[in-house]
């Protein structure tokens, strides 16, 4: 048995979250120890396994702040996690002994996780590139974001494994951190598609406790689109597809169409409650009230009974690091109509699983339209993803692919030389 801790910032809703819950399951399943050390984990806005006891989930440094009059997230939440290694290192460390620690996101706290008295070995899951995720807001910016990626790089250096989400991610890494000697092992995230069918039997045998939301049509050729209400995730470009869709189909057609929009949302983000509103009045604009709607952090069930019920899942951003909707919309036998980049390239199969598209209305609107007119590809595009999945992205195979690399981790010697750093 192996101790292992995953260090996550923020134990929210979202796919860096899905990714380390899974993750977790998978260690567990193998009869390893796993627990959770975080900055914010609140039980009424996190995945289910987090807040029902599956897992240990120990909060620290909660009360340090977010944000400095109004900015300087990233050294607010890269301060957050280094209080958190020290935690890790320097009081956790003492009352148990931690083999493994598995962090991701935000690779700071690495340094400090070494010092710990019994010195674990330290994964660190490159999701993507943090200095990317930020917007290049000028010069000011520039400086102030300079030293921060500075440390990036430097302290990924340190892991003594480090892994990525897929070839894109790898591709982007290695362009990012040219000093750093590594070649990450890519581990694509999985699903814990035991979840999806202990629901599948339960909506058979009508032993579900919850519905849809009741403003949903019944019968309603539902298009249905899953991210958090942030504006990389491109909520708009779907909106704007379905006002093509409604235009070009007869009334009596586009009445039995349905769009829901479905993400998550967290009214301490700013950013989540502005573009919330900016969606709400883009429909209004577009005068799309009555065939649509958004939904804000529904549960996993919720999740379930919407991709059940959709007829087409939606999938805007461009350049998604990953993106593990698609693979639970083809678990689902629902096609994908996604972004032509990132991640969605190497798990929807273009004109097999669904569509891959430019990146604006007309070519997402003419990929519905599809959808919409011909059942039998809609059906067989379905069932070619659900067994996409089985084959090419079963938990089974993560959860070995993952037990072996914790193996491997625990007996290296040392870390090899991973920087070239001057």
């Amino acid at each position: 048995m192996v101790r292992v801790l995953f260090l996550h910032p923020d134990l929210g809703i979202g796919g860096a979250e899905r990714l380390v819950v899974d993750a977790a399951l998978a260690l567990k399943q193998r009869g390893h120890e796993v627990s959770f050390l975080t900055n914010h984990h609140d039980p009424q806005h996190c995945f289910q396994e987090t807040a029902d006891g599956s897992f240990p989930v120990k909060v620290v440094g909660d009360w340090l702040p977010r944000r400095i009059f109004g900015r300087f997230y990233a050294f607010c939440a890269y301060f957050r996690m280094l209080y958190a290694a020290f935690y890790a290192s320097f009081c956790l460390s003492r009352r148990e002994k931690i083999d493994v620690v598995f962090c991701d996101l935000i690779s700071i706290g690495i340094p400090i996780l070494r010092l710990a008295k019994h010195r674990p070995k330290i994964l660190f899951y490159c999701h993507f590139p943090d200095q990317l995720l930020s917007r290049r807001e000028g010069y000011l910016k520039s400086v102030y974001r300079a030293p921060l990626n500075y440390l990036e790089e430097y302290t990924i250096g340190m892991a003594d494994t480090t892994l990525v989400n897929s070839k894109f991610t790898l591709r982007v890494f290695q362009d990012t951190f040219q000093r750093l000697e590594i070649v990450p092992e890519v581990l694509y995230p999985s699903l814990n598609t035991k979840y999806f069918d202990k629901m599948q039997n339960k909506l058979e045998t009508q032993s579900l406790t919850i519905s849809l939301p009741s403003n949903i049509p019944k019968n309603a050729f539902m298009f249905l689109d899953i991210n958090r209400y942030e504006r990389k995730k491109n909520h708009a470009l779907a909106i704007n597809a379905f006002k093509l869709l409604a235009d070009a189909l007869p009334a009596s057609d586009f009445k039995r169409c349905f769009l829901v929009v479905a993400g998550g949302y967290d009214n301490r983000v700013v950013e989540n409650v502005e573009y919330y509103d900016e969606l709400s009045h883009l429909i209004q604009k577009l005068d799309l009230q009555n065939n649509s709607m958004l939904l804000r952090s529904p549960s996993d069930d919720e999740k379930f009974l919407l991709l059940e019920a959709a007829k087409c899942l939606i999938y805007t951003p461009e350049n998604e690091h990953f993106g593990i909707v698609p693979l639970e919309g083809m678990y689902m036998s629902k096609p994908v109509i996604a972004a032509n980049s990132g991640g969605p390239t190497e798990t929807v199969v273009n004109k097999t699983t669904g569509f891959l598209c430019e990146q604006n209305a007309t070519a997402f609107f003419k990929a519905m339209l599809n959808m919409f007119t011909d059942e039998s590809l809609r059906q067989r595009m379905g069932s070619l993803g659900h067994t996409r999945v089985q084959q090419k992205f079963s938990f089974e195979a993560f959860t070995d692919k993952l037990d072996n690399i914790i193996k491997e981790t625990l007996a290296r010697s040392h870390s090899p030389t991973r920087r070239k750093f001057n």
